[in-house]
């Protein structure tokens, strides 16, 4: 291994690589033997959900010659698959460090293979890329992000032309084109005679894009009569500040405070120890904010403006952070029942949500007489979902526990904007039934039944950490547990055997016990965890959960 690891090494310093990448690959030479070997033992792959990794030089790592291949092997899987003289694609990126610059040296790639580049004049969300793909009839588009993880990452996403990430059997195809791009002397770098178009997007999507986020809400005259709700806003240093505050204002709420020191767009996300919603740390300034303002509801989006994060005042007058269960149980028990209301339910009408996703959502959905499907991790497979259903039946909303949420066929994404948008709908919608968000909670909680879930995430880095993994999979596969808190496991389904779940191949495992409670167990497929997410059902659902995990985290 150090002898490949160290050839590959060589080739950087004598290849045709810029001087800045020479000088860091000898730093990490002379000062980090181990940093340099984790940087070039094995290429950066680019997989299902594109290509995700720390910053840095190497083969390992995420920099403008990684991010050059997989954009040369996406064009060449293009041009060999579509044929025309306009074929367009679409590029957005967030506030992360280098996304910008990457986004560029995707738009020259682009460029340079003879293809119509549509990329927007700023950051961005990820879900208005979604929706720009979808509405310039683009063939393909690239969302550089690398969402809510820690600041040292960032990531290429790659969708279709049906505004989702790209799914099979394309994404295996175009994995197969980017690992022929073996090496940066393959890619066209610099444009050439037959070089493409590069047009900015900016106001005017922007304009069509909430236009279309608030033809979908169901409630304006609720707006109307709450629109003094007190509202505390984050974007957490990303791009959601340049639409969510404007959505609301559109909505007509007119209390709506923002915490100043994260309304500014910086990759180094310096308020927080890591951007992501799902944190509790993460909220912590708007939350001191919200009781300062004396605010009802708090939210917080994450750098790329997909995933959402609330607190809501409980009984007491507290704040509290609902997780995405919870969040997805409510949008979801509003919109049914609005939509039952305005009379638009049929049979042709479904939501969906991912599989380790509350199976409230489900029961919910059972209720009103809509199917819901249940898919794998990863917000493409619903959008693959309404894909399939285009002309068949009608996508009513979607979501996922990981703070992701949808309503609405016009992005194929989990959409921020819509989920503040709708939350803050839904407040309103509440509050002329005498109900704060919370109390909403709790009468879906007394009609349904109480479940609580929780999600725990073990973290290992590096390559020992992968197989440390790798391992934890095969030893649950080989002895599953035959209890869970003390009830029998009567179910085992393990997601790579297709030929039962009717689901793509994935390393998932979920187990069921008697008593309703589930566990399901997967790898992420973007950072260096193991996630075990835990269901509980039941009056005692919360003393469940912390058996769940004394059960299963050593």
């Amino acid at each position: 291994m150090a002898q490949d690891y160290m050839a590959v090494v060589k080739q950087w310093l004598e290849g045709d690589f810029d001087q800045e990448t020479k000088m860091q690959i000898l730093e990490l030479r002379n000062n980090d033997p181990a940093g340099l070997e984790d940087a070039f033992y094995k290429n950066l792959e680019f997989g299902t959900g594109g290509l995700r990794g720390i910053m840095g030089v190497g083969t390992n790592r995420m920099n403008k010659y990684t991010v050059g291949m997989a954009t040369q092997g996406l064009a060449n899987y293009i041009l060999k698959h579509v044929s025309g003289d306009d074929i367009k694609v679409c590029i957005s990126y967030d506030s992360r460090n280098n996304s910008k610059l990457f986004a560029r040296i995707t738009a020259d790639v682009f460029s340079a293979n003879g293809l119509h580049v549509y990329i927007f004049d700023n950051i961005r969300p990820t879900p208005e890329l979604s929706y720009a793909i979808r509405k310039v009839g683009a063939i393909a588009g690239v969302m550089v992000t690398a969402s809510h993880n820690p600041k040292e990452y960032n990531d290429y996403k790659a969708y279709w032309n049906d505004g989702a990430q790209i799914t099979s059997p394309v994404d295996t195809e175009i994995i197969a084109e980017v690992a022929k791009v073996s090496d940066p002397s393959l890619v066209k770098f610099e444009k050439g005679d037959h070089c493409g178009e590069v047009e900015l997007m900016g106001k005017a999507m922007d304009e069509s894009y909430m236009k279309d986020i608030l033809s979908l809400m169901l409630s304006p005259e609720s707006c109307k009569r709450h629109s003094d709700l007190k509202i505390v806003y984050t974007p957490l240093h990303g791009c959601g500040v340049r639409l969510v505050p404007e959505c609301l204002k559109r909505l007509g709420f007119t209390n709506v405070y923002h915490v100043m020191d994260q309304d500014v767009s910086d990759g180094d996300f310096p308020t927080v120890a890591s951007p992501n919603p799902e944190e509790p740390a993460a909220m912590k300034m708007a939350l001191e904010l919200a009781d300062k303002k004396g605010a009802d509801l708090v939210m917080a989006t994450d750098p790329d403006a997909d995933r959402m994060g609330i607190a809501v005042r409980d009984n007491d007058g507290k704040l509290v952070q609902l997780n995405g269960n919870q969040t997805a149980s409510i949008m979801t028990y509003y919109i049914l029942t609005r939509w039952k209301e305005l009379g638009k339910i049929d049979d042709t009408k479904y939501i969906c949500k991912t599989v380790v996703t509350s199976q409230l959502l489900a029961d919910i959905a059972e209720s009103f007489g809509v199917k819901c499907y249940d898919v794998l991790t990863g917000f493409k497979y619903i959008g693959e979902v309404v894909r399939r259903n285009e002309g068949k039946g009608e996508f009513i909303c979607g979501g996922e526990e990981s703070y992701g949420f949808n309503v609405g066929e016009f992005g194929r994404d989990k959409d921020a904007p819509v989920a503040c948008s709708t939350i803050a709908e839904c407040a309103a919608w509440a509050a002329d039934q005498g109900l704060s968000l919370y109390q909403l909670l709790q009468r879906i909680y007394k009609e349904y039944g109480y479940r609580k879930e929780s999600l725990v995430s073990l973290v290992r880095k590096g390559k020992t950490g992968a197989e440390e993994i790798q391992q934890i999979m095969a030893d649950m596969r080989q002895n599953p547990p035959q209890e869970i808190c003390g009830s029998k496991v009567v179910k085992v389904i393990d997601y790579l055997e297709p030929e039962k779940t009717g689901l793509v191949k994935s390393n998932v495992l979920q187990f069921f016990s008697e008593a309703g409670d589930i566990v399901s167990v997967r790898p992420s497929g973007t950072e260096p965890k193991i996630k075990f997410y835990f269901g509980a059902k039941g009056d005692d659902a919360d003393a469940k959960l912390e058996a769940l995990r004394a059960q299963f985290i050593k």
